[in-house]
């Protein structure tokens, strides 16, 4: 792929724009020798205005989704988009959110140019687990946990029962459960279906992947281990 195909892909400006970084010379190598749309060089080494190209296509990244943001490209309030370098925006293939979180929860949220990638994490067969910690509105009553177990859970205008759901308690207004599937507003209405009400949701891990200390609104690429931990545990969490 031409260099400017390629920087263009990236977000970095349309070609007629990456075409005029040539022209002024901030398309460089890494010792800073000026780059020509025809060169032929090593992906790593090139530099935009003296820094390193942002990953090629096949990028990952986990991102502490604050509430108050949605995971969309057109809503008329913020959108997580606005937590990453705008070019992430523009980059073809397009960057796109693994799954959602709504505008009042919180927590891991993976995106991803890799189509491929995106369809395995979410595909039923991954069977990747989900934890979720939440602060309710009323006080348990006690046998939550053997309702969302049971597999016989029935949410409201659903003709399938949910998968067995692991509850833990942390006390009678704190829980963390953890869910091998991803319905609409799964776990608000898990909750409501046993009289409860979901005041605010964090979403901590993906399979074997967890958001750690990342600062709320904060975000990081994800390596080769990365991507293994997030597959390295299922179900048995």
């Amino acid at each position: 792929m031409k260099l400017v195909k390629l920087i263009a892909n990236l977000g970095y400006g349309s070609r007629k724009d990456v075409a005029a970084m040539f022209r002024e010379g901030l398309v460089t190598d890494a010792a800073g020798e000026v780059l020509y749309a025809d060169d032929k060089v090593p992906f790593d080494t090139i530099r935009i205005d003296g820094e390193p190209l942002d990953p090629p296509a096949g990028m990952a990244l986990m991102l502490h989704k604050p509430v108050g943001y949605t995971c969309s490209t057109k809503d008329p309030g913020r959108v997580i988009y606005e937590l990453l370098p705008p070019r992430f925006r523009l980059r073809s293939p397009l960057l796109s959110s693994v799954g959602r979180l709504d505008r009042d929860t919180s927590g891991l949220l993976l995106m991803t140019d890799d189509g491929t990638l995106l369809h395995r994490i979410v595909s039923p067969k991954a069977k990747l687990a989900k934890v979720y910690e939440a602060t309710l509105a009323h006080d348990l009553r006690g046998d939550e946990g053997e309702v969302f177990a049971s597999g016989t859970l029935m949410l409201e205008s659903e003709t399938t029962p949910l998968a067995p759901a692991q509850l833990h308690v942390a006390d009678p207004r704190h829980a963390a459960l953890t869910l091998t599937e991803g319905r609409y507003h799964q776990v608000r209405r898990m909750f409501a279906a046993v009289g409860n009400h979901v005041d605010t949701l964090h979403r901590s891990r993906i399979g074997g992947l967890e958001l750690g200390d990342l600062p709320a609104g904060q975000w990081r690429l994800l390596d080769d281990a990365d991507l293994q931990r997030l597959f390295g545990a299922t179900q048995s969490t």
